[in-house]
C-alpha cells in the first residue's frame, strides 16, 4: 500500500531588491546616524504600514565589482562563502512619498560591524541595496494604554510608533541609551510619558519597567532590543499576566556577540526568546 506524498509547501517569493542613493547624512547623536535615501527605484518599495518595518540591506565587497540586484543563489556557485554579499537588518524610520525618500537610522560604534561604518562614511550619491519590507507591529488605536521598552537599536521603531499613536493615547516609553548625549527629540501624545534610561547593562531596562506603576486596563506592549533584556522583560510580562496578542517582543542584538554570532545563535537554545502564554 502506497501513501501519497504531501505537496511541497510553496516557497515565499523573494522580495524585490531596491537600490537607492544617499540624499543626505545627518548626525542625530554621537552614535546615531540618519541616512535619507532616494532614487529612480523608489517606487519599487511598497510600505507595509508597520512602525517596525524593516529591510534586509545587502553589503558586497567593493573589490569584487558585483552589481545589484544580487542573485545570491547563483553567486554561491561561483564565489567563496566569504565573498558572498552579507545582509543586515535595519528598521525603516520613515517614508515620505511626496519627497520620494526613505529614511534609516544606524547605530554607529566606530569600525565595528558592516552597516554602522558604512553609514558613518556615507556620502550623497552612495548606493544602498535592500529587500523588504518585513515587520508585524503597529500601535493598536483601541488599546487601553501602551508600553514601550527599547534600547538604542530599537529607538527608530519606537520613535515611529510613538508618532503613529492617536492623540488621546496613554502610556509609558522606556528608552535606554548610553548617556544623555544620546537622547534625541521624540514626538508623542501628551498622555505618553517618555523616560530615558542611561547605562549599558541590560538589567537597567528590565528594572525600570518592573518598577513602574502600570495604568488600569490591558496594555499593548512593544519591547525590542538586547536579547537578555528581552528575556528579562518576557519573564516580567508573564508575571503581569500579559498574553501573546498584547505583546511584540524581539531581540535585535546580544551583548558580547558579533552580529554573525548573534544570528547563528537564533537557531540555538541560548538565542530563543520564548513567547508569553496565549
Amino acid at each position: 500500500m502506497s501513501t501519497a506524498t504531501p505537496p511541497a509547501r510553496p516557497s515565499k517569493p523573494a522580495r524585490p531588491q531596491v537600490t537607492l542613493e544617499v540624499l543626505r547624512r545627518e548626525q542625530l547623536s554621537p552614535h546615531l546616524v540618519r541616512i535619507v535615501l532616494t532614487g529612480e527605484q523608489y517606487e519599487l518599495f511598497e510600505p507595509n504600514g508597520k512602525t517596525d518595518a524593516y529591510v534586509k540591506i545587502f553589503f558586497a565587497k567593493p573589490e569584487l565589482g558585483l552589481e545589484p540586484p544580487y542573485d545570491v543563489a547563483a553567486l554561491r556557485e561561483t564565489l567563496a562563502p566569504e565573498d558572498l554579499p552579507v545582509t543586515r537588518t535595519y528598521t525603516i524610520r520613515s517614508v515620505d512619498p511626496r519627497a520620494r525618500t526613505l529614511t534609516i537610522d544606524f547605530v554607529v560604534h566606530g569600525d565595528e560591524g558592516l552597516a554602522g561604518p558604512w553609514a558613518d562614511r556615507a556620502q550623497p550619491g552612495d548606493r544602498l541595496t535592500f529587500a523588504g519590507p518585513g515587520g508585524a507591529y503597529a500601535p493598536d488605536p483601541e488599546a487601553d494604554w501602551h508600553l514601550f521598552a527599547a534600547d538604542q537599536s530599537a529607538l527608530p521603531a519606537t520613535a515611529a510608533a510613538l508618532e503613529a499613536l492617536p492623540g488621546g493615547a496613554r502610556g509609558l516609553a522606556f528608552i535606554q541609551v548610553a548617556d544623555a548625549a544620546e537622547e534625541i527629540p521624540l514626538t508623542a501624545p501628551d498622555g505618553v510619558e517618555v523616560r530615558w534610561l542611561h547605562g549599558e547593562e541590560p538589567s537597567i531596562l528590565v528594572d525600570a519597567v518592573a518598577g513602574a506603576s502600570w495604568f488600569d486596563g490591558r496594555p499593548r506592549i512593544f519591547a525590542h532590543g538586547e536579547r537578555e533584556a528581552m528575556k528579562g522583560l518576557r519573564n516580567l510580562f508573564r508575571e503581569r499576566g500579559v498574553v501573546r496578542s498584547e505583546l511584540s517582543l524581539s531581540g535585535y542584538w546580544a551583548q558580547g556577540r558579533t552580529e554573525d554570532r548573534f544570528q547563528a545563535e537564533k537557531r540555538e537554545p541560548i538565542g530563543v526568546i520564548e513567547p508569553v502564554s496565549d
